[in-house]
C-alpha cells in the first residue's frame, strides 16, 4: 500500500496546569487531503490541544510536528504550513471583507491581491467581500476567517468548533464547504462536540474525554465497532426478557416501554448484531412471545462513546 503523507504527527502530548494533568498522552496522525475529527465534551481538552498544535502554549512533555517539523523548534517553518481558527476568527468590524484579507496579506511574503481573490472565490465570498464586515452574518464571519487562513497556502487547516453558533443552514453550508476544501488536497483538522457533525463530515476521527485519546480510527470502521440496535416490539414483555437474558451476547439497551394500543405489547431495544436475528425470532416463537415488530438501527457516534467512556454523556 502507498505511504499516506503525514501532514500533521502529535506524540504522547502531554499539559500540566497548576499541577494537574490537563492532557494526559495524546497522540494520532493526519494524513494529506483529509478531514480529521476531533471529537469530545466540551472540558474534554480539545482546545488546550489545539493551542500546543499551533504553539500558543508550550507542552509539558511530548511533541509535535507539521509537516516535519517540530512546532516548537521549527515555530516559523512549522506554522508556515498551517492556517488556524480557534474560536471566532479575529476581524475589524469597522474594515470591508476584502480590507481585513489585505491587512493579513502585508504579513505573509508573496501574498499578493491575486491570493486574496483566489481565496475569496474559495470561500465563495464575491457578492459581499467589500461590504464592511459588521454587516455580516456569523456564517459569513467564520467564511471570511477561513479566507484568511488560506491565505498563506497551508497544506493543514485547523477549525475549532466550526459550526459553532450557526443555524441549521449555515451548518450544512460550512460542512460542504469543508468537504471542497478537502477535495483540494488541504487536510483539515476539525474539532467538534457534535456527534453528528464528525459523523457526516470526516474520514476519520481521535475521540478524546478528560485530557485522553480514547480511540482513533475510521468513521465508519467505529461506528461498525459500537454495534448496531435492533428494536423489538414483543408480548409477552416477560418472556422476551428472559430469552434475551438466555443470550449473553445480547444486551438490554434503555428501557422497556409499553406501546398505546393496551394490548399488552412493549419495545425493548436490544443492543446485538443483526445476524442473529432469525436465531432470536425462533427462540422467541419457541417461548411462546409473539413478535409485532422487528426494526434495525445503525449505531451512531453517540453509541461508540458510551461504549468507550462506560456511560458518560456527550454534549
Amino acid at each position: 500500500m502507498h505511504e499516506r503523507e503525514v501532514v500533521l504527527s502529535v506524540n504522547r502530548l502531554r499539559k500540566k496546569l497548576s499541577g494537574k494533568w490537563i492532557i494526559k498522552g495524546i497522540s494520532f496522525e493526519v494524513y494529506a487531503g483529509e478531514i480529521f475529527g476531533f471529537l469530545g465534551p466540551n472540558g474534554s481538552g480539545k482546545t488546550t490541544t489545539i493551542r500546543m498544535l499551533v504553539d500558543l502554549i508550550e507542552p509539558t512533555e511530548g511533541s509535535v510536528e507539521i509537516c516535519g517539523y517540530d512546532v516548537h523548534k521549527a515555530h516559523n517553518q512549522a506554522l508556515r504550513n498551517v492556517g488556524c481558527i480557534v474560536e471566532n476568527p479575529e476581524l475589524y468590524s469597522y474594515l470591508s471583507g476584502w480590507e481585513n484579507l489585505e491587512h493579513f496579506a502585508r504579513m505573509l511574503p508573496g501574498v499578493g491581491q491575486q491570493r486574496i481573490q483566489e481565496v475569496v472565490d474559495i470561500v465563495g465570498m464575491d457578492q459581499r467581500i467589500h461590504d464592511k464586515v459588521r454587516t455580516y452574518s456569523l456564517g459569513m464571519r467564520q467564511r471570511l476567517g477561513i479566507a484568511q487562513a488560506l491565505l498563506g497556502y497551508p497544506k493543514l487547516l485547523i477549525l475549532d468548533e466550526p459550526t459553532n453558533g450557526l443555524d441549521p443552514q449555515g451548518i450544512k453550508e460550512m460542512r460542504e464547504f469543508i468537504k471542497r476544501l478537502a477535495a483540494t488536497g488541504l487536510s483539515l483538522f476539525v474539532s467538534s462536540h457534535l456527534l453528528s457533525e464528525i459523523q457526516m463530515m470526516c474520514d476519520r476521527v481521535a475521540i478524546i474525554s478528560h485530557g485522553e485519546v480514547l480511540q482513533v480510527g475510521e468513521v465508519d470502521t467505529l461506528i461498525a465497532q459500537a454495534g448496531g440496535r435492533v428494536v423489538w416490539n414483543v408480548q409477552p414483555v416477560e418472556q422476551a426478557l428472559s430469552v434475551f437474558a438466555a443470550n449473553d451476547h445480547i444486551q438490554v439497551a434503555g428501557p422497556v416501554s409499553a406501546d398505546d394500543s393496551g394490548a399488552g405489547v412493549h419495545t425493548v431495544t436490544t443492543q446485538m448484531n443483526e445476524a442473529d436475528i432469525p436465531d432470536l425470532t425462533a427462540q422467541m416463537v419457541a417461548a411462546g412471545v409473539r413478535i409485532y415488530g422487528v426494526e434495525t438501527r445503525n449505531p451512531t457516534l453517540e453509541d461508540l462513546f458510551l461504549n468507550l467512556t462506560e456511560g458518560e454523556r456527550i454534549g
